[in-house]
């Protein structure tokens, strides 16, 4: 149903004299640790709301005081990056229960005045009516740098509260969709984690009872498993064809998770110079601080016409050979085979890589062939519904993408006039 109109008569405001900004903490490799979980442009990605679970930690010793600490209401701006395209990009801040705060290259917003729902702000600041007009005061199409002085001159609708809230309430529908399908990811990759250690590492598989224990060079193993070089199980780096011509799918470091099976952000490029990988292989970050923050992924998106694709040079590509794609993945995940290749890492302080050389030193214990293939028809399943679940929360991001410009100009009623509005107190 098409509004009236009268939300066009929405003033106008400057959004400095509504709220204050800081720019956030500057740190260095050196502050990596535990203390206070810091959010980076990174961990945008495509969240409307801050999620927490998934950040890095430093130690907050001479670098974080009060006046850094993010709280619920604030709002997120990306302020400086390479990619031009995530510059202005925002994320609302809610439901913290610890300490957090944000690196220097974001800016926080901080409303003053009640007569703003931080919510609303949320949403309205992801709209592409505000990223438009970011991009003229910052001198272009993108913006190069978004800083306090341009978002303090940006002038952003003020409705009356009450449409503030019933737009919030519409829209965040969408997301609480989307944080009940992103808590049933987590579960199902938990569930995949323990089964995988449950089996291969503790050798509590179905039936093990009736399996003799034997010595072996890695300590007691079941009898049967044969102890061998994790690469004569999996391929290192496999010969992948892809070819030069035409866009293809392409995935940045930024597009994989510090525990998530989930790769996003997946672009499209032309060329083929990187990484090469295709459907069931496992991108594993070769570079600090992304291996030790755990950045590992698992190829499923790949539609059939697009059987391979590409990366970042800083991924090393692993590839079943002997045992199943999801084993593969998990044992990746795995701290030994993460401490393994950590252990390798050579060059410069803060751009150390892994010397592929090190994962001749990992042993498994290599499991039959019947075993792997009961584990892979209980964990496929998993790793299946995990993608679809990620699809259907992409496709509620964009219903509700399209619906925020609708709602915010007026050409879908919220089912309140202006003077109605006003008659209950604003």
């Amino acid at each position: 149903m098409r509004a009236n109109r009268s939300t066009t008569r929405w003033p106008l405001v400057p959004l400095g004299t509504l709220a204050e900004f800081r720019n956030g903490i500057n740190f260095s490799k050196t502050n990596f640790g535990s203390g206070i979980k810091v959010i980076g442009v990174g961990d945008f990605q495509s969240n409307v709301r801050a999620t927490f679970d998934d950040l890095d930690q430093i130690n907050p010793q001479g670098i974080v005081r009060k006046e850094h600490l993010l709280k619920d209401g604030d709002i997120i701006f990306v302020r400086s990056n390479g990619n031009r395209e995530l510059i202005g990009r925002s994320m609302f801040v809610e439901g913290l229960r610890e300490n957090v705060t944000h690196s220097a290259f974001s800016i926080r917003l901080r409303f003053l005045s009640d007569a703003c729902l931080p919510r609303f702000y949320g949403y309205l600041f992801r709209s592409r009516l505000i990223r438009q007009a970011l991009s003229l005061h910052g001198g272009g199409t993108n913006i190069s740098n978004l800083n306090q002085d341009i978002l303090g001159r940006l002038k952003v609708p003020l409705p009356p509260k009450p449409v503030q809230c019933k737009i919030a309430s519409i829209l965040s529908l969408y997301d609480d969709l989307i944080e009940n399908n992103t808590r049933r990811i987590k579960v199902l990759e938990g569930m995949a984690k323990m089964i995988y250690r449950g089996w291969f590492v503790n050798f509590r598989f179905p039936g093990y009872e009736k399996v003799k224990m034997v010595e072996s060079e890695m300590g007691q193993v079941p009898k049967g498993w044969s102890v061998q070089k994790v690469t004569e199980a999996i391929d290192v780096d496999p010969m992948t064809k892809v070819p030069k011509q035409g866009m293809k799918p392409f995935v940045a470091m930024g597009g994989l998770s510090h525990t998530s099976m989930l790769i996003l952000d997946i672009e499209r490029r032309e060329g083929n110079s990187g990484s090469k990988f295709r459907n069931g292989d496992t991108l594993f970050a070769r570079i600090t601080p992304s291996l030790e923050n755990g950045k590992t992924g698992f190829v499923q998106f790949l539609p059939d016409s697009e059987a391979v694709g590409f990366g970042s040079t800083e991924f090393i590509v692993l590839r079943s050979r002997t045992v199943t794609p999801e084993y593969v993945y998990l044992m990746a995940r795995s701290d030994e085979f993460r401490e393994n290749a950590v252990k390798s890492m050579t060059g410069a302080s803060g751009r150390q890589r892994v010397q592929e050389a090190c994962f001749g030193k990992f042993l498994i214990a290599h499991p039959p062939a019947d075993l792997l293939q009961s584990f892979q028809n209980v964990v496929m399943p998993m790793f299946r519904l995990v993608y679809v679940l990620s699809e259907k929360n992409e496709n509620l991001r964009k219903t509700r993408d399209m619906l925020l410009p609708k709602l915010i100009s007026g050409d879908i009623s919220v089912g309140y006039s202006e003077a109605e509005a006003v008659r209950q107190g604003v």
